[in-house]
Parts: C-alpha cells; sequence; structure tokens
C-alpha cells in the first residue's frame, strides 16, 4: 500500500491537532510558572486531618489576606497544598504559616523557592535562545549530511510541528486547567525536538539508501518503501518510550505529573511526525521542485 498518496489526510489530521492550539495561544498564551514571571513558592503538609476537612481556597486566601498575595492555588492530594504569588521573605513565609496555624492545626513547610523577576526574565530569554540555536544548528547539520537543504528543512518543519502540538496543548490545559508551564516544560520541549528529529533521519537514511540502489523508481515510491521499512522500528522504540512514561504519569509525584505528560505528548506527535509529516513534507518538496526543473 502507498502510505504517501494519503499526505493530505496526514496534514489534516495535524491541522485538526495543531488549529486549536494555536487558537488557544493568540487567545489566552501560555501560563508562565514563577520560574519565568518571578514569585515564591511554597508547599505545605496539613497534618490535622480533622481540621483539614474545613479547607477551602477562598478560607485560605482569606486567612492569608495582607501576609501572603497567592496567585494559583493547587491541591496535590494527601492534605498537601502548593501556594504561589508574589515574592516574599522567609520571615513573612514563617508569618503566613503560622496564621494557617491557628485555623489548619499542625503544618509541615515541604518546599520553599523564590526567584526574583530580573531572573525570570532572563530565564525566558534563554529559553527562547536555546530553541531558535538547537533549530539552526539541526537543520545545518541534517542539510550537510544529505547535501541536499530540503531534507533539513522538511527536518525542521517536523520538529515546528511538534513544537506547535506541545505548546498549544499547554496552552489549553493551562486555560482550562491551570497548568503551568516552567523550566521543566522547556526541558521536555527540547527533549520533543530532538526526540522527533532522531526518528526523522533514520527514515531519510533509508530513503538516501534507497535512493541509490533502485535511483529507477519515483522518489514517492522510493519514500514509501522506506517508510514501511522502518514504521516497525518506530513503532516499537516509541512504545517503549511511552509505556515509561505511562508508568510514570501513574505513578509518579504531582511535581514531575506535568512534565511527563509534557514528555509523552512529545513522544507521540514526534513518532507521528517523523512519518507522516516528514516524509509526506519531503515528496510535496521534490514534486514542486521537480515540476519547476521540467
Amino acid at each position: 500500500m502507498n502510505l504517501m498518496k494519503f499526505k493530505k489526510i496526514y496534514f489534516f489530521i495535524s491541522s485538526f491537532v495543531i488549529i486549536p492550539g494555536l487558537i488557544s495561544l493568540l487567545l489566552f498564551g501560555l501560563k508562565p510558572a514563577i520560574d519565568f514571571t518571578g514569585g515564591s513558592v511554597v508547599e505545605l503538609h496539613f497534618l490535622d486531618q480533622e481540621k483539614f476537612a474545613n479547607y477551602s481556597e477562598q478560607n485560605l486566601k482569606d486567612s492569608l489576606s495582607g501576609l501572603y498575595e497567592i496567585d494559583t492555588i493547587q491541591n496535590s492530594g494527601e492534605q498537601k497544598i502548593t501556594l504561589k504569588g508574589k515574592e516574599i521573605s522567609n520571615q513573612e513565609k514563617d508569618n503566613a504559616v503560622t496564621k494557617l496555624a491557628e485555623s489548619y492545626g499542625q503544618i509541615d513547610v515541604l518546599r520553599f523557592e523564590t526567584i526574583g523577576p530580573i531572573l525570570g526574565a532572563e530565564l525566558l530569554k534563554k529559553t527562547l535562545t536555546a530553541i531558535l540555536l538547537v533549530a539552526s544548528i539541526i537543520t545545518f547539520f541534517v542539510w550537510k549530511q544529505f547535501d541536499e537543504l530540503k531534507y533539513g528543512l522538511c527536518a525542521v518543519l517536523a520538529m515546528l510541528h511538534d513544537s506547535l502540538v506541545l505548546i498549544g496543548s499547554f496552552s489549553l490545559l493551562g486555560h482550562f486547567f491551570n497548568v503551568e508551564v516552567d523550566v521543566l516544560f522547556v526541558t521536555a520541549l527540547l527533549t520533543t525536538l530532538s526526540f522527533s528529529v532522531h526518528d526523522t533521519i533514520v527514515v531519510y537514511d533509508r530513503i538516501r539508501e534507497l535512493k541509490r540502489k533502485h535511483a529507477r523508481y519515483s522518489f514517492d515510491q522510493i519514500a514509501n518503501a522506506a517508510v514501511w521499512e522502518t514504521l516497525g522500528r518506530s513503532i516499537n522504540n516509541s512504545m517503549t518510550i511511552i509505556i515509561m512514561l505511562l508508568a510514570l504519569a501513574i505513578l509518579g509525584g504531582a511535581s514531575i505529573h506535568w512534565f511527563v505528560m509534557a514528555l509523552l505528548i512529545g513522544s507521540i506527535t514526534g513518532t507521528y511526525s517523523s512519518t507522516f509529516v516528514a516524509v509526506p513534507l519531503l515528496t510535496v518538496w521534490d514534486k514542486v521542485f521537480t515540476k519547476k526543473k521540467a
């Protein structure tokens, strides 16, 4: 079966996934964590189960009014609450915990972190620079390895596809479920880029080998054969990663839950794009420029 004749369906599926995320990005953007905006995060463990039964977000905010300006409250379960808000000192944190203890009993502070707004802005700038640098280096590397610019550009377009899926997904999650993007999200994004181009290069290398052996066949036929020969390997390789990430998503702690989900989304879309985006783009490129040469 010629998989390349269904390229319009593959592009439609990609558009169906990407467009809602793009709309969400334009309307709502991403919900940045304190890593980028600056502020303080306090993770608390409420030890008195009876008093914690009266917990509500509004009551907690009322208790801390004037002590700690809270932006978001995350309930991690097991009587653990994470507070994120404006930058406060260690003394102000202690005062806030003491105030809460009056209503909720004994409280343990599991984590307290503060990031200044200047450091947050610098981190955001470095993140964008890293993404652009990675994309440029990969384009140049693939171009030089395959001696044709179309391989490098199509590989980067597939990477852009994966980035848009991941970023758009977290824009929707941020709007509907208050999921924030932090440094771990950036790590997941860069990992997705590398995962995507890894599988893409495997398929491209097989296309190059088949072109040398079977020069009389059309590029579509060669691309289709290369996809079939590498599809099983790509799926098996991805499934081992996806199963591990699913286990982490189910059994892992709340602190890494959304990092694992970002990796999971990136692994799935990276596997899909390597076969059903990068290769069809290559065949479209070849067809367009072959017609121009003719």
